[in-house]
C-alpha cells in the first residue's frame, strides 16, 4: 500500500512540475518525502547540467572550478536519491524542471561573453537558495527518516555551494 501511495504521489508530482519551496508547503502529509525526492532529484539534475555548461563557457577559471564542484557533488547527492527511490519503487523524472530548463537556456545564450559568468553565478545562487529550503522543509516536515536523512546529508553541501556563488562573486573553497 505504501508503495502505490508513493507511486501516485511521485506520478502527481511529476505531472504537476512540483519543485518550489511553496509548492512544499501545500503537500499534504505523507507525500512531503515523495515531493522532495523527486525535486531533489530535479535540482541535482539542473545543477550538473549548469555545471556541465559552466566548464564548456565560463570565461573565468573560478567559475570553471566550481562547476566541476558542482557536477561531482551533485552527481554523488543524485546517487543516494536514485538508492532511496529504487527502495521505495519509486519512479524519479528524467529531466529538469522546464522551469530549470529555461533558466539555463538563459544563461547560456550569454555564452562566449563577459556576462556569462556573471548570469550563471546569480543563477546557481539562487537555485541553491530554493534547494535549501526545500531542504530544511524536509527537515523539518519529513516523515521518513531515510529521505530526512538524505537531506540532512546534502544540507552542508548545498550551503557550501551557495557559498561559492553568494553576492555574484565567485569562491572557491
Amino acid at each position: 500500500m505504501r508503495n502505490r501511495l508513493l507511486i501516485s504521489a511521485a506520478v502527481m508530482t511529476a505531472v504537476s512540475g512540483v519543485c518550489s519551496p511553496a509548492a512544499f508547503a501545500a503537500t499534504p502529509a505523507g507525500n512531503q518525502d515523495t515531493a522532495f525526492v523527486q525535486a531533489a532529484h530535479q535540482s541535482n539534475l539542473a545543477e550538473i547540467a549548469a555545471g556541465q555548461d559552466a566548464q564548456k563557457h565560463a570565461l573565468t577559471s573560478c567559475v570553471k572550478e566550481v562547476g566541476t564542484k558542482l557536477v561531482t557533488d551533485h552527481q554523488k547527492l543524485d546517487a543516494d536519491l536514485k538508492a532511496l527511490a529504487d527502495k521505495s519503487n519509486l519512479t524519479l523524472p528524467t529531466a529538469p524542471t522546464a522551469e530549470q530548463q529555461q533558466k539555463l537556456k538563459a544563461v547560456q545564450e550569454k555564452a562566449g561573453t563577459a556576462g556569462y559568468d556573471a548570469a550563471w553565478l546569480s543563477d546557481q545562487e539562487a537555485g541553491h537558495t530554493k534547494t535549501l529550503e526545500l531542504i530544511d522543509q524536509q527537515i523539518r516536515a519529513g516523515t521518513d527518516d531515510a529521505v530526512t536523512s538524505a537531506a540532512e546529508k546534502a544540507r552542508p553541501v548545498v550551503a557550501m555551494h551557495l557559498e561559492m556563488v553568494r553576492g555574484g562573486t565567485c569562491h572557491v573553497m
